[in-house]
């Protein structure tokens, strides 16, 4: 039998085995793995046990692998079919739960919640973020296996314990056993719905360039009244150059930033269109109303698939009680890029601190200091696995399944590119109110359910 034709049973096994997934979920949510928190180093433990423990009961050969902080689970076909080969990764470990006072419920005794109108959610750290959404993946492989007798392609698991605190351990390993891992194609879930009935794939992820810029004038800091309108002011300097970055539209002034930016394909950006982003529904909920990024391009475009230039912060002079009637010596910025496409960090760094450097009086000196340099990543809209995949969730949940990038970033699918060569099909079922990272975290039963049954067709869609 055929995936294809093996899928139906598939599907009803999920259905009919529903309460017993969600069981396994709940043991599992149970385990109080915060990553972050030297006190809490058992409990990742015990939850590396549990998931390797789990994933051996799918045919796989499962087992801990130590690192410099929470091990990692590494699971296996017992055997290669022949087929297409997928990596699977997602994380085990979760957020603090702080301010504990917040939660209606202890964060580590998972309930279900009925919100009425048919919608109904689970509760706990770690539901979404990433306990829930990981598991919709390993249901839908129990499922085949339980129909099947084995799944539908060589599928290898990768689940770390670090992903909270910064992945630390995991780029190393990453490198250091990359002919181990150098596979097809790698499966990510840990990303979000479009809408509550509208899923999407992550095709794109922006790169970062994080640098500081300090400009320092006098050797002291000076009496405005005897040094004001003589001497030169390094935060008048400072914000100077910076307001430069960008012109009045919107639009990013540094010399040749734009190359490598890439325009979208016109079907793609009609779909962007068709889902009508509005700046009241997306700017409307911290208080804001107009658009600040490039004015000839959508609300979407900007937070998703165009470069940015923001200044995260700026330091400089007396900011305590009271008044202090001073010209600082020195004043410092942290700006941070967002790139898309071919952008090269690199250039884009250089050709920001020439920017700044440019505009820096004679007797004032600048320095820089980076903090992050990171390519974005873009999957081919044409890849057969992302069309495969879009076919499959339509199939799903009746929707066109749209193509959308993400504004932050997934360190590891960068690795998984650049020392794998390999890339990444993002697709993940959380929604906008989540509260991923906050107290009384949720996942919709909905996104846990038909998440499964999502996996299950995209693994007969990708064998096939």
């Amino acid at each position: 039998m055929t995936p294809t034709e093996a899928l139906p049973k598939v599907l009803d096994h999920i259905d009919a085995d529903l309460d017993a997934s969600l069981a396994r979920l709940f043991d599992f949510l149970k385990v109080q793995s915060i990553s972050t928190d030297p006190a809490y180093a058992d409990q990742c433990k015990r939850a590396a046990d549990f998931v390797a423990k789990d994933l051996a009961t799918l045919g796989l050969t499962s087992e801990i692998r130590p690192t410099g902080g929470h091990p990692l689970v590494i699971a296996k076909p017992e055997k290669q079919n022949g087929g297409p080969r997928v990596l699977f990764y997602g994380h085990y470990d979760v957020q603090p739960v702080d301010p504990l006072e917040l939660w209606k419920t202890p964060p580590f005794d998972p309930r279900i919640e009925d919100l009425g109108n048919g919608r109904k959610i689970i509760v706990a750290r770690g539901a979404c973020d990433d306990k829930g959404q990981l598991m919709t993946f390993v249901e839908a492989c129990r499922a085949w296996k339980a129909v099947t007798g084995t799944l539908p392609l060589d599928v290898t698991v990768m689940i770390e314990g670090e992903e909270e605190c910064g992945s630390k351990s995991l780029f190393p390993f990453v490198e250091k056993n990359a002919d181990e891992f150098k596979l097809d194609l790698a499966l990510v879930c840990d990303t979000g719905m479009w809408s509550p009935t509208t899923p999407s794939i992550t095709t794109s992820l922006r790169g970062l360039v994080y640098e500081d810029v300090i400009v320092t004038a006098a050797d002291r800091d000076l009496h405005s009244g005897l040094f004001g309108g003589a001497a030169q002011n390094p935060i008048r300097v400072l914000t100077k150059a910076l307001a430069a970055i960008h012109d009045e539209n919107g639009r990013i002034t540094i010399p040749d930033f734009y190359d490598g930016v890439p325009e979208l394909p016109p079907d793609i950006k009609a779909d962007l269109k068709a889902l009508d982003l509005t700046p009241a529904e997306f700017l409307g909920q911290v208080g804001l109303k107009i658009p600040a990024g490039e004015q000839d391009r959508m609300l979407i475009e900007m937070i998703s698939t165009r470069p940015t230039c923001d200044v995260n912060g700026i330091i400089g002079g007396y900011t305590g009680e009271g008044a202090k009637t001073v010209i600082a010596s020195q004043a410092s910025a942290k700006v941070s890029f967002r790139l898309v496409g071919n952008q090269d960090p690199v250039k884009v760094r250089d050709a920001f601190r020439d920017f700044i450097r440019a505009r820096i009086p004679a007797d004032c000196k600048v320095e820089f200091e980076n903090h992050g340099l990171a390519p974005a990543l873009q999957l081919p809209f044409d890849s057969p696995a992302i069309l495969k995949t879009r076919q499959a969730l339509q199939d799903e949940w009746g929707a066109k399944a749209v193509t959308v990038g993400a504004g932050g970033s997934i360190p590891i699918v960068g690795d998984f590119k650049r020392v794998l060569g390999m890339d990444t099909i993002m697709v993940g079922f959380a929604l906008d109110d989540d509260r991923v990272h906050s107290p009384n975290e949720k996942y919709d039963l909905a996104s846990f359910h038909k998440g499964t049954r999502s996996w299950a067709r995209i693994l007969a869609a990708l064998a096939a």
